[in-house]
């Protein structure tokens, strides 16, 4: 899998936040995580200088670097990091390094100072204008990254693309959402994302607008659409959310539901699959919610919508089997340094 296909942890949409910088005269902190693309207008102009989409500090004058802190809105394994410095061309920073630290609770930006950063990139040159991609040797989970500017300068995005890993604990005694993107959710295949990926229907949070969900082209042959879903892990779900929020002339007409346990069938054998929802009937721009009766233990899911169209978003809550609690224990264990809870 390419790691740009991993979700960026860090997004502002799975609830990244940006909660200290050591300087941002020139260009928001809040504008690194913004989901856009970065955009540029010349000859904009505030009382500050020309207006940059991006976070950029003043001048250094002084010793010393420029640094932002960014608490990852879901916490997890980091693989790989785009610094994006579009459109800073004479006033990017010759280098970055990267950072990374796992804490508990919800820490000041204080107490995240004095705590002790593991680092995950040592100092790597930047180009101007351009996609600085580095990838990272990380095996332990995170909860904030700090990236480092040397000496000053902007960057217009950061990415921080990696595997969402949930704290079991506070998991336990909740029915969650199994397939959400920040819990572990993945698409692992689809039929068709010629309008936008199927990733987005497993986002946190209501639809935005049309293209934040899945929508695939308009079919003019025979058959339908289809995407298969890895949970989060081995789990039984007891019921489904699917919406169409937004989606009011390009709404599939029905959807099916299906599951396996990919360990003990094979995914590639159609009647390995067993029915969960049986051809329900979807109406534009609704959310709709519907009930599973005796759902086996399950490790991915199947959602064909008949014939094409789009999904703003896809839930399906339940709770881990015993085999399951021991996938997200095992994970967790993998992910924690020696000596670390």
């Amino acid at each position: 899998m390419e790691l740009d296909e991993l979700p960026d942890l860090a997004a502002r949409p799975l609830g990244g936040s940006v909660v200290a910088a050591s300087d941002e005269f020139f260009g928001a902190k809040e504008n690194l995580i913004e989901p856009t693309v970065p955009t540029f207008s010349p000859g904009t102009f505030t009382a500050k200088g020309q207006l940059y989409d991006g976070w950029e500090t003043r001048r250094r004058r002084e010793p010393g670097h420029d640094w932002v802190i960014v608490a990852l809105g879901a916490p997890g394994v980091v693989h790989k990091a785009v610094v994006d410095t579009a459109f800073f061309r004479g006033n990017f920073p010759q280098r970055c390094s990267i950072e990374a630290i796992a804490v508990q609770g919800y820490p000041s930006p204080d107490e995240l100072a004095r705590a002790a950063w593991a680092q995950l990139l040592p100092e790597s040159p930047l180009r101007g204008d351009f996609r600085n991609e580095f990838t990272l040797p990380a095996r332990w989970r995170s909860t904030h990254i700090r990236l480092s500017i040397h000496p000053d300068g902007g960057v217009a995005r950061l990415r921080l693309h990696g595997e969402p890993l949930p704290d079991p604990k506070e998991l336990a005694g909740l029915p969650f959402d199994l397939v959400a993107l920040a819990n572990g959710g993945r698409t692992v295949s689809c039929s068709d994302s010629f309008f936008s990926r199927p990733d987005n229907m497993l986002a946190p949070g209501e639809s935005r607008f049309m293209g934040d969900g899945w929508e695939t082209a308009r079919r003019r042959g025979g058959g339908h659409d289809w995407a298969v879903v890895r949970l989060a892990t081995t789990a039984s779900p007891i019921a489904v959310e699917l919406s169409t929020l937004h989606y009011k002339g390009n709404a599939p007409a029905t959807a099916t539901l299906s599951g396996i346990d990919a360990v003990s069938a094979d995914p590639n054998d159609a009647a390995a699959w067993v029915p969960l929802l049986d051809g329900v009937r979807l109406q534009p721009d609704t959310r709709h919610r519907f009930r599973l009766a005796g759902a086996p233990e399950l490790t991915h899911v199947r959602l064909d919508i008949h014939p094409d169209g789009g999904i703003a978003r896809f839930r399906l809550y339940g709770e881990p089997t015993a085999r399951g609690w021991d996938e997200l224990a095992a994970r967790w264990s993998e992910a924690t340094p020696p000596g670390r809870p």
